[in-house]
């Protein structure tokens, strides 16, 4: 039931060469730096001929910091730069008009560089605020200086922006969706171990590995989360993506629902492990009940993959074909269920002093199929789309009622 990827071509031959290519060209890293080479290159090209400055490196190094992987962060990443550049700018001219350099008003240019950086929310370019003071205010022609550095940024943040507006950077849904597939996959093969230690009498000490293996899906969903948070980045003002919000939230609750399965493997793996310390070494459970169980545990590890396909299908036909294999190994899983429910009731039954270990294993399965199933996954999807949908009139209608009210007050002001 895995779907598993094809085995990569012998080195040296055209396939693998052509796969390498492939991808350099969706790796996040790679692109960024070739983008980022050329935007940096021809901003420092432009400010040669319109800044005044023989090295006009403030232009490249704002291209730099401006291109980032998507265009929404390039946008706003230009925007924040360059309202720290000005803002710094504006404080050196100021103080050079009143003190001149000395150890006490650089110190006080750095202080309320800081202070003002804050104010106006440049976020992580408040250094930037107090680097450009600082480099403005050592200088004897102040005012020269400040606008060449003034321009230089604009230079680099414009051509930035352009950059990427002619040349739009690519849509990581793709990778964002390959990274949910790889860990659905993780957690497949994590819990087809977990049910196959239901057949035989594991060691505590493997029962534990397994636990700590569930752990690690914290670290693996988190690298999920910073694929992803770059794939909504690039779906966001993007004008080759048409349905943006939906791809965003489909992805987003798509992981959520991982995430939460995840966790729940790791209270499986748990119960597994007292259930090992408890037989000490005896076989976990009778033979058909064991069977039952991993027959479930292995069709819910199917459905994991599954939902995770369907999740990132991008046709309607791959789509449909992905909800029905998920049913039916929800279908199926269910089944399994249900028989091995039987045998672990008649367990605890017979042995009531470990009952809530039985149980514990029905109720982390039902968890798991109940949020894989697409009734479920309907209504998480339905509720978020409604939740950006409020967000977004509750935004504009702020800003109409600012409008609508703002010339009124300032009137009323006047008179």
């Amino acid at each position: 039931m895995a779907r598993g990827r094809g085995r990569h071509d012998r080195d040296g031959g055209p396939f693998a060469r052509d796969g390498r290519l492939a991808r350099l060209r969706r790796d996040p890293f790679a692109v960024q730096t070739v983008r980022s080479t050329a935007a940096a290159t021809l901003s420092y090209v432009v400010a040669l001929r319109l800044s005044s400055e023989p090295v006009p490196l403030t232009a490249p190094l704002t291209a730099l910091l401006v291109v980032q992987v998507t265009l929404y962060s390039t946008l706003t990443t230009s925007l924040r730069r360059v309202n720290a550049v000005v803002v710094g700018v504006l404080i050196a001219i100021a103080f050079s008009v009143v003190v001149g350099l000395s150890w006490w008003s650089l110190a006080l240019v750095i202080l309320a560089s800081l202070l003002v950086g804050r104010i106006v929310r440049v976020e992580e370019f408040v250094p930037e605020v107090a680097i450009s003071a600082m480099l403005v205010l050592g200088v004897t022609q102040v005012s020269d200086t400040a606008w060449d550095r003034v321009l230089e940024t604009l230079i680099g943040a414009v051509v930035g922006m352009l950059f990427n507006l002619f040349l739009a950077p690519p849509v990581w849904v793709d990778t964002a969706g390959d990274s949910i597939e790889d860990l659905a996959r993780r957690m497949r093969l994590l819990l087809l171990d977990v049910a196959d230690e239901f057949t035989g009498s594991p060691p505590v000490a493997r029962a534990a590995a397994r636990l700590h293996e569930a752990r690690r899906l914290d670290n693996d969903v988190a690298d999920v989360d910073g694929a992803l948070r770059t794939a909504e980045d690039s779906l966001r003002l993007n004008p080759r993506v048409k349905e943006g919000l939906l791809h965003r939230v489909v992805l987003r609750t798509g992981l959520d629902t991982l995430e939460i399965c995840a966790v729940v493997l790791r209270v499986l793996a748990r119960t597994l492990t007292d259930l090992a310390k408890h037989r000490d070494g005896d076989q976990l459970l009778p033979e058909r009940a064991a069977l039952a169980l991993r027959e479930t545990a292995q069709y819910t590890a199917d459905a994991l993959v599954s939902f995770a396909v369907l999740v990132t299908a991008r046709g309607s036909d791959d789509a449909e074909a992905a909800e029905t294999r998920l049913a039916g190994d929800l279908r199926a899983a269910r089944a399994c269920r249900d028989a091995a429910a039987d045998r672990l009731l008649a367990l605890a039954l017979a042995d009531p002093g470990r009952w809530q270990l039985y149980g514990a294993l029905l109720a982390e399965v039902d968890r798991v199929l109940d949020e894989l199933d697409p009734e479920h996954r309907g209504r998480r999807l339905m509720e978020e789309l409604d939740r950006h949908v409020r967000e977004s009139h509750d935004r504009r209608r702020r800003l109409t009622l600012r409008d609508r009210w703002g010339p009124r007050r300032t009137a009323r002001a006047d008179v």
